[in-house]
């Protein structure tokens, strides 16, 4: 099939306040195109993507939309030209209806004096069929569930005349089977002559539907070809500069056992978990959505009741009835959604690490020894690697991956016997993710029990000596992760 071009940059740049966040970026996107745009966290690609929409303006270069140059967008200039992004909180109203989602800003842009909500649903039915996606009209966008609105914001984009449409880490929160239903609508868009713009830091994901691949670093295209010119290990190249190993392989694990778990059970949640974990053992937890996997995280951190059922660290049974009765019995959890869970945002990168430490750095009256609290945080952040030009500053001023490294360097200045990580490297770059895993390893190799919950399925068996499979709240299996591959584990946990 032919294609004509429709958006071609040319030698962007752009700096805030002296910091050059892009240089000289220039590459094509065909019409009906899916491209990947590739990157770590503060490579560009965000100020790259804001140029699009029309929320920044390059401070040199040009954009060229089907062969006229314009020297820079504004947001209504962007969606008159069929330029569409859904950001990651997708921008919806919740408190409006699917049908009205999806055609208000259609109508606005209409310019009628009233609304009309017989020809609203019309539009919205239309743009369901055309990526052949059944949700109910009248339901309100706050009842959804995340697959959902994301479909209901890519509707809502093509009931703009939406020709390119970008997608910021759009599978983040999807289960499997999600995913999947998400690249089967990019593939329809495609084949009508949408063109795509897809940033995700799941590469398997970029190499299943991608055509092309771009990747920025350090603010400068580096590369710009098909897809089929890539593999994993010289993309994450290209992306970082590094040479990554695939796998991480721990040390063996011939310690006892430090956690036992037998019978642990919640009515409707779980039922009859009962595994060992010892010293210096890597062990995977993989489900789907609503296997059980959080919620056995939970149990064995205080932070949900269970009904009945023993647990034993280091052959002595505790009680977990709190997190504080948790971290006496020497756990730790490193949640899996760390800006609401995990940090204190507001708080400066030194608190964050050192705010589970703070009775052990007080003498009788409770003051504290504050630069020797703060030389043990800066010296679990510099054994972490994070990279932070101010320890005061805010955490929420940190990329991702450094984000999870805070977190990892609170519970580790605890010293723990044992971690529950749920979700580790959820939205870190590829570099920060590889550095994590790495992390994962050394602490295993110093005698930490550690166990790993992930949906990515290449994660644990990178990172795990054995993977448990949680269907409805119940182990159903157990494998040696050297002894499976990826495919067969989705297809074990789909099964």
């Amino acid at each position: 099939m032919s294609r004509s071009s429709f958006i071609r940059l040319d030698a962007l740049s752009k700096s805030f306040a002296g910091v050059q966040a892009l240089r000289g970026v220039s590459f094509a996107i065909e019409a009906g195109e899916v491209v990947c745009l590739a990157g770590e966290n503060g490579s560009g690609k965000s100020t790259l993507i804001k140029i699009l929409a029309g929320a920044e303006k390059p401070d040199a270069g040009t954009i060229g939309i089907d062969g006229a140059d314009v020297a820079a967008l504004d947001p209504r200039a962007s969606v008159a030209h069929g330029i569409q992004v859904i950001f990651q909180d997708f921008s919806l109203f919740p408190n409006l209806s699917v049908a009205e989602n999806i055609a208000f800003s259609a109508e606005l842009g209409s310019k009628r004096r009233l609304v009309a909500r017989r020809r609203m649903r019309r539009i919205a039915e239309e743009v369901l069929q055309r990526i052949a996606v059944d949700i109910d009209l009248d339901r309100r966008v706050e009842t959804l569930p995340v697959a959902d609105k994301q479909l209901v914001a890519i509707a809502r984009a093509l009931a703009l005349n939406a020709r390119l449409v970008i997608m910021d880490e759009p599978t983040t929160a999807l289960t499997e089977r999600e995913v999947r239903s998400l690249l089967g609508i990019i593939r329809r868009l495609k084949a009508s002559g949408v063109a795509v713009l897809f940033v995700s830091h799941k590469l398997a994901e970029v190499f299943e539907v991608c055509e092309k691949i771009v990747v920025i670093r350090n603010g400068a295209v580096v590369a710009d070809a098909p897809a089929t010119e890539f593999d994993l290990g010289s993309l994450a190249f290209h992306m970082t500069g590094r040479r990554f190993p695939e796998t991480f392989p721990a040390p063996a694990h011939g310690g006892d056992r430090i956690l036992e778990v037998e019978g642990l059970s919640r009515e409707g949640t779980l039922h009859d978990v009962g595994f060992a974990l010892r010293r210096g053992e890597v062990l995977g937890v993989a489900g789907l959505l609503g296997s059980g996997r959080t919620a056995l995280a939970k149990a064995l951190f205080g932070l949900m009741p269970v009904d009945r059922g023993t647990v034993r660290v280091e052959g002595r049974e505790v009680r977990l009835r709190s997190p504080a009765e948790a971290v006496a019995a020497g756990i730790g959890y490193v949640p899996e959604d760390r800006l609401t869970e995990g940090l204190f945002l507001s708080q400066s990168i030194e608190r964050n690490v050192s705010v589970g430490r703070l009775d052990a750095f007080a003498n009788a009256v409770g003051v504290l020894d504050r630069p020797a609290l703060g030389r043990e945080a800066a010296g679990w952040l510099a054994e972490l690697t994070v990279a932070a030009p101010d320890l005061g500053a805010p955490v929420k001023s940190l990329s991702g991956g450094n984000q999870q490294r805070v977190v990892l360097a609170r519970w580790l200045a605890g010293r723990p016997k044992i971690l529950i990580l749920n979700g580790p490297t959820v939205g870190v770059d590829i570099g920060s993710k590889a550095d994590i895993h790495a992390v994962i390893a050394s602490l295993a190799a110093d005698g930490l029990g550690i166990v790993v919950i992930s949906d990515d399925l290449p994660e644990l068996i990178a990172c795990c000596h054995r993977i448990l499979v949680m269907k409805a709240g119940r182990i159903v299996d157990e494998i040696g992760a050297e002894r499976i591959g990826e495919q067969e584990l989705a297809a074990r946990l789909a099964s």
